[in-house]
């Protein structure tokens, strides 16, 4: 089992943009009224205290390649770990928002 703090150092930016250029699922984990004042092209919302409950409900496969993102990176690589625990094999933590958003490919 990982823990929360060795999955929170994947955030490498430039492979993140890899995964999503490539057709994975971006996930921010943030609040709602964070999403609201902004967030990555085709973004999905789901907070990361629901991540799991809310793949199951939607019938995310566990083999579907997803990208996680909050503020910082912290609460991505909570999310993650929870995916990681559910069964999900092809999730990465992206790390955080604006790190994203500038160092987005043009």
């Amino acid at each position: 089992m990982f823990s929360k703090f060795a999955l929170a150092v994947d955030k490498d930016v430039e492979q993140a943009w890899q995964k999503i250029d490539a057709g994975a699922l971006i996930v921010d984990v943030r609040t709602a009224e964070e999403f609201a004042q902004g967030h990555l092209p085709n973004a999905i919302n789901i907070p990361f205290e629901q991540i799991a409950k809310a793949f199951a409900e939607r019938k995310i496969a566990t083999d579907k390649s997803v990208v996680l993102y909050c503020r910082s990176g912290r609460r991505s690589g909570i999310a993650n770990d929870a995916l990681i625990s559910a069964g999900y094999s092809h999730t990465y933590n992206g790390g955080g928002y604006q790190m994203l958003m500038q160092r987005q490919p043009k």
